[in-house]
């Protein structure tokens, strides 16, 4: 296991070819509306070269590690109402339906990336989590991080950078390789670059009358991160509408702050009935949002994997208790966005988000002054008509004021 400790290097190998800003921007806002087709061609290229896939299933596992490895880290959070009915042959029918569509893929071995997978890296982030593992574990190798809840101790802090070695040797030996500190070092800054690249594309929301959508911008990600030809895209976006202003229209839209739950690839809905209804989604603090963007790796750590595990562990997720960082998070966005409401999207059966909408609630309505919306739903597009009265109805008292 590396010490890692740090000398500069260039690492130019982690950064996009000069050519990136060549690309027009609107050739790069199409290329990810086909994100998953060109991350299955990327997975699939990179298996046959022997390169392995490695599934994981939250925010808190450190890529860098898995590319240090020399693998391919890709998400496996399933996003489809389809799986459903076959995951709750054994799991239960009230669980969160972001974990029931991912075991659904498992059973039906309809996941073209999970069935090349080599190894699976989880967290066990909640309960329903925790015990889906357990039965996806019995047909596929998989490690579980064991993550601590308290992010002000520093003894949960320590347990936690334990884990993350412990990760290190897992990877080492199921794969047969060392990852070096070099290798380590490149990793971050390709991953520090991703993030940077990914924050500049979100701070284009900042504007009165923003270059994009929320959903525009919510499609800006990617499954597998770290591809050479996203980065590009995201560079010629980033070049393209720096500065720029978009439709005259969007400045009259109230603007919304989304928190919660993360809106995986295909369960975008709750963003287009806001932004249907007259809102415009100006900042996703969740998952696939900012969340996992605000903070990078200093390179140059003395200890890169004591930074990387720290990196980590400061994700403001509901799971953390007290969940102090997410007030925090969403006290400076609400500020940099001038965001006008909040809205709070949780999945069914989340229980950590949905106990945590009273204390969001609170501090939307009494710190902020701004209205709060709490929109608890699932994969099933039936309640979309009952929910857009009410984002209109939020809306309304925002205008009103």
């Amino acid at each position: 296991m590396p010490s890692c400790e740090q000398s500069p290097t260039s690492c130019s190998s982690t950064r996009p070819s000069s050519c990136c800003g060549k690309t027009p921007a609107p050739a790069s806002l199409a290329w990810f509306e086909e994100m998953i087709p060109h991350c299955l061609d990327f997975a699939r290229a990179e298996h046959e070269q022997g390169r392995p896939i490695v599934g994981i299933l939250c925010e808190f596992t450190p890529r860098e590690l898995i590319f240090a490895a020399g693998a391919v880290p890709v998400c496996l959070c399933g996003g489809s109402a389809d799986t459903i009915p076959a995951a709750e042959e054994d799991l239960p029918v009230l669980l969160c339906p972001l974990i029931k569509s991912t075991y659904g893929y498992h059973v039906q071995k309809s996941n073209p990336f999970l069935e090349m997978a080599a190894l699976i890296v989880a967290e066990d982030t909640c309960d329903g989590k925790k015990k889906m593992y357990e039965l996806m574990a019995e047909a596929r190798p998989m490690h579980v991080l064991e993550l601590p809840k308290r992010q002000g101790d520093a003894s949960a802090g320590a347990y936690w950078e334990t884990e993350v070695r412990r990760l290190i040797t897992v990877l080492e030996t199921h794969f047969g390789v060392s990852i070096t500190c070099e290798r380590l070092r490149e990793s971050v800054l390709l991953m520090n670059r991703e993030r940077g690249l990914r924050r500049q594309l979100a701070a284009l929301m900042r504007s009165k009358c923003p270059p994009l959508t929320g959903r525009q911008l919510l499609r800006l990600k990617s499954s597998i991160s770290g591809i050479p030809a996203d980065l590009e895209h995201y560079e010629a976006i980033v070049q393209a509408l720096a500065g720029k202003e978009g439709p005259p229209e969007r400045a009259d839209r109230v603007r919304v702050l989304v928190t919660g739950v993360p809106m995986v690839h295909g369960m975008e809905r709750v963003v287009d009935i806001i932004e249907e209804s007259g809102g415009l989604v100006v900042c996703q603090e969740n998952c696939t949002g900012v969340k996992p963007l605000l903070e990078d790796v200093d390179p140059d750590a003395p200890d890169l994997v004591a930074a990387l595990a720290a990196k980590y562990f400061h994700l403001p997720c509901s799971i953390m208790t007290r969940n102090d960082a997410r007030l925090d998070t969403l006290r400076g966005l609400a500020r940099e966005y001038r965001a006008e409401c909040i809205i709070d999207l949780i999945w069914q059966g989340c229980l950590t988000y949905d106990v945590e909408d009273a204390l969001v609630k609170r501090f939307a309505e009494e710190e902020l002054g701004i209205p709060y919306l709490r929109i608890l739903t699932d994969y099933s597009p039936s309640d979309t008509a009952r929910i857009a009265v009410r984002v209109q109805a939020l809306f309304e008292t925002v205008r009103q004021r």
